[in-house]
């Protein structure tokens, strides 16, 4: 079994600004490539993000009448960035922005350089694989591959990302683990066990 990673599902290329970026160009930029937040990159490394969040909040009428509403992204940022990696999974980056209450993260290489960002929206699209594709995938590669059973023993059906297995395997203590196997192919959002089996080895 293959997981989408953060590099199969970010934007590569993304867009960044620096840190003298005006407040002006970078709410263009979110507003013409639709997006809510843009990297700053000191010499092509993150340094912190600007998210929309940013520019309401340093630029309340309070924050401009006590001198602190900032111009550039230096001062407008959300310092240090959080960052993923392109080899996590898509379940790690979605925990990342859980945890930290944010929408998108700059993806850096092993040298900390920007390569893309990932969204929440990017993420979802594991959840949006056809069934067809999540029914080949259990069937060659969890079954077949995995648990060397023999496909035509069980039957796997998928709708709307639900899994139904049924049929019948050789021992008890495989239904468990077909069962957890299944449960992490991507797209799978719940699997329904009607497994029986031959032998309980439990």
């Amino acid at each position: 079994m293959r997981h989408r990673r953060v590099a199969d599902l970010m934007t590569p290329a993304a867009v960044s600004v620096q840190r003298g970026t005006s407040f002006k160009e970078i709410a263009r930029l979110l507003d013409e490539y639709g997006i809510t937040a843009v990297p700053v990159v000191d010499d092509g490394k993150p340094v912190g993000v600007v998210s929309e969040a940013d520019l309401l909040r340093r630029h309340t009428p309070d924050e401009r009448s006590n001198g602190t509403g900032a111009s550039t992204a230096e001062g407008l940022m959300s310092s240090p960035a959080v960052v993923a990696r392109p080899e996590w999974s898509a379940v790690e980056a979605a925990r990342v922005m859980e945890e930290r209450g944010i929408k998108r993260l700059p993806v850096v290489d092993g040298s900390g350089y920007l390569i893309g960002v990932v969204s929440r929206s990017d993420l979802l699209r594991v959840f949006l694989r056809r069934d067809r594709s999540i029914q080949q995938e259990i069937l060659e590669d969890v079954l077949t591959r995995t648990l060397n059973l023999s496909p035509s023993a069980l039957t796997v059906e998928v709708v709307d990302g639900r899994v139904t297995l049924s049929g019948t395997v050789e021992r008890k203590s495989l239904v468990p683990i077909t069962v957890r196997l299944c449960e992490s192919v991507d797209g799978v959002i719940d699997v329904i066990d009607r497994l029986g089996f031959e032998h309980d080895d439990t």
